[in-house]
């Protein structure tokens, strides 16, 4: 398995994480999307998108969108809830991550230390929609260790990703405990990894 991918995109990185914690074998091949390497003919010719993260099996097929490898790459280990109504409350986040919190705290964050732009800035509906996010979450959090169920899944991956650089965009977390402890709890599992693939 290749993944490709660049490690200053969290979308990338929930996908090392991943594989990491469940002891995938893969070779990582980056990718500089600021220099354009997702644009050339022979990646394109991969991935029609143009965008990372990617992998490429090794029976050829490949798949792109974040959310969607984690989901496959985990299916039947312990980071997919195995009560059916679970499963479906995880895949909930990782829609609404990619649809309501990606888009504002990703953004946020690329424009102010990639593109050098000052906070103030920042487009005030986006800086509001980024705002709101962190404040479901930690509403959520308040009450619960994990994002869904009773342990770690790719819910949890999938929100780590951005919301551990949310500062980099200009959103404080200070004022929210619950989602720095569920952070540091994220991190300390994340370090663990089980090193092996982990069937239920």
């Amino acid at each position: 398995m290749r993944i490709y991918g660049d490690l200053v995109s969290g979308n990338c990185l929930k996908v090392k994480i991943v594989a990491d914690y469940l002891g995938l074998a893969y070779d990582w091949m980056p990718v500089d999307i600021l220099k354009g390497e997702s644009r050339t003919p022979d990646y394109l010719s991969r991935f029609p998108a143009g965008q990372v993260p990617a992998v490429e099996f090794e029976d050829g097929r490949c798949l792109t969108q974040s959310n969607a490898i984690i989901r496959y790459l985990a299916r039947e280990s312990v980071l997919i809830p195995e009560e059916a109504f679970l499963a479906a409350k995880m895949d909930e986040w990782l829609f609404w991550e990619q649809y309501s919190h990606e888009p504002a705290i990703a953004v946020c964050r690329f424009e102010m230390r990639y593109l050098g732009k000052p906070k103030d800035a920042r487009d005030p509906a986006r800086v509001a929609r980024g705002e709101a996010a962190l404040d479901l979450m930690e509403r959520h959090l308040g009450g619960t260790e994990w994002l869904v169920g009773e342990g770690l899944s790719v819910a949890d991956v999938s929100l780590f990703a951005y919301t551990q650089w949310a500062d980099e965009g200009g959103f404080d977390l200070s004022p929210r405990p619950a989602i720095r402890a569920w952070l540091t709890r994220c991190t300390d599992a994340f370090g663990r990894g089980d090193r092996t693939p982990t069937p239920r």
